[in-house]
């Protein structure tokens, strides 16, 4: 069982499907570490940097807003492949916000990422949580997972989490009951309705998604490659007309025609349950479907946490 949190921690774990030297060169290379660290839309510069116990790494956070934010992070501890503890969000005029802690572990070529933010009271903890939220800063370790993916295999593709307060097999209901997953997953401002729905290994669903004003409909299909209770779902999405031909979104004539997506279900604790979602062009697609998939990256954000708002609405609610 779990050690439930003290209330001064904020716990994340990832697994990512890289190997632990991977892992740990990305969090360390600053080249590397440019191409993946902050929350979606934010870039980094590196003005300096020391691994070392006493060490500082000097650099400047950029949001898309155009306001920079300083940063000089001291590391207290460097274990190399294995572990890392340093001081975020301080600076010469600031002291720093928190310590973090971060745990590599490596499992059958998967590296385990276990990270603490300790913070100096409860209260601090909750505007920690409130600033991270606002500033979607949890995307930074779906941006390391997308990175690796890329150098692994060079595929691209999308990760969102989110971690909701629920039993596993609460959660895997809710994925794969259509009674429940039509109240949430359509984007906000949609409802779902299904003409069918066959929720198992080989089975499919079609569906339309009316706009709450019923000035757009749009319809879709999904055949379900793995079925796995309680951990995983795979299946495949396309956009159909009235009569399931497929068709293309109707807002994004470039979109790729078919979507892979990938649910994994993960027990936090007895009654948490972390949700990882990875979605990729699939089949056929050409360079220019690619290019429109890499750029959307910020409004599948968007979009997947709007549809996670209303679940997290929908489990209080039950």
């Amino acid at each position: 069982m779990a050690a439930a949190n003290k209330p001064n921690e904020i716990k994340i774990t990832r697994i990512y499907d890289a190997p632990v030297k991977l892992v740990w060169e990305a969090w360390t290379d600053p080249e590397q570490v440019a191409k993946w660290w902050g929350p979606r839309g934010f870039t980094i510069t590196t003005h300096s940097k020391e691994l070392k116990v006493g060490g500082i790494w000097h650099y400047t956070m950029h949001g898309p807003d155009g306001v920079d934010y300083p940063n000089k992070t001291l590391y207290f501890e460097v274990e190399p492949y294995a572990k890392l503890v340093y001081d975020h969000g301080g600076y010469d005029e600031r002291a720093p916000l928190f310590r973090v802690t971060v745990l590599f572990s490596e499992s059958k070529g998967k590296t385990k990422m276990d990270m603490t933010m300790t913070l100096p009271t409860p209260e601090a903890l909750e505007e920690t949580r409130r600033i991270i939220k606002n500033a979607g800063g949890n995307s930074t370790w779906d941006r390391l997972a997308e990175y690796l993916q890329k150098k692994t295999n060079g595929k691209e593709n999308f990760v969102i989490n989110r971690s909701f307060n629920v039993s596993l097999d609460l959660m895997f209901e809710m994925w794969t009951n259509p009674d429940h997953f039509s109240k949430w997953l359509a984007p906000t401002g949609f409802k779902m309705n299904f003409f069918k729905a066959d929720i198992r290994s080989g089975g499919k669903t079609f569906y339309s998604m009316p706009s709450d004003d019923g000035k757009i409909v749009m319809y879709g299909r999904a055949e379900y490659i793995k079925v796995e209770k309680p951990h995983t779902l795979i299946y495949t999405q396309q956009f159909t007309d009235q009569n399931e031909n497929i068709s293309r979104h109707p807002m994004a004539p470039t979109w790729p025609e078919t979507m892979l997506t990938t649910v994994v279900f993960t027990a936090d604790g007895p009654e948490q349950t972390r949700v990882t979602i990875t979605w990729e062009p699939y089949g056929s697609v050409t360079p220019e479907e690619l290019e429109t998939f890499i750029k959307a990256r910020g409004g599948m954000t968007q979009g997947w946490t709007g549809s996670f708002d209303k679940l997290e609405e929908y489990l209080e609610n039950l």
